[in-house]
């Protein structure tokens, strides 16, 4: 499995764009966007690359949450590639397949475990490879530090609480840099400084 994060030309806000690949020869591994961001100028970026001898430069599209900054230019891609597009929620336009949570998926030439991370979004999924121990998470946040106090969404707390169950070597986000390493390690971490913030929440309230 190769995972290229492609960069834009344009200084437009965005998020990350992930192209996933499988084997060079095998047809059958889908090239996969995971989001597509608001940049138009990846699809000059992605059609300069060489996908492998017959394969569509994108096969499948996985949006991570149906905010602008990951999905706007998705009537550009659709228009362009064709692929299939998967969303956990059914009301976006040019969806094709509607993701459910639990279910697992062919990202390149690896099997993702699809897991509803609501949240940031009602819609936000993350995506987990137990084989590589690699997580996409969107914008799900996974970096809580300490809080004096604070409240979360029980969805969310059990979201992140689902997550930190995993063995996870890298962290994909949605913007900024991976995590490579200890991935699970930031997971428990974040899940205890969440709780820790909700008692001191509860004390003070």
């Amino acid at each position: 499995m190769q995972i290229i994060n492609i960069k834009g030309m344009n200084n437009v806000y965005t998020s990350n764009v992930y192209l996933i690949l499988g084997e060079w020869k095998k047809m059958n591994d889908p090239s996969t966007l995971i989001d597509v961001g608001s940049d138009p100028s990846i699809i000059d970026v992605l059609n300069k690359m060489n996908m492998g001898v017959g394969k569509k430069k994108v096969d499948q599209v996985i949006l991570t949450h149906n905010h602008s900054d990951h999905m706007s230019i998705l009537p550009q891609i659709i228009k362009e590639y064709n692929p299939i597009v998967y969303a956990f929620s059914p009301h976006i336009e040019g969806a094709t397949n509607v993701l459910a949570d639990g279910q697992t998926i062919l990202i390149g030439d690896q099997y993702f475990e699809v897991i509803h991370t609501p949240g940031h979004s009602s819609d936000s999924v993350s995506l987990y490879n137990a084989s590589k121990k690699v997580l996409f998470v969107g914008d799900t946040s996974v970096m809580v530090r300490g809080l004096d106090s604070g409240v979360y969404e029980e969805d969310y707390i059990n979201a992140v609480k689902r997550l930190a169950q995993k063995q996870v070597r890298a962290i994909y986000f949605g913007h900024g840099d991976p995590v490579f390493g200890n991935g699970q390690s930031l997971l428990v971490e974040s899940l205890r400084n969440i709780r820790q913030s909700m008692r001191k929440e509860a004390q003070t309230g």
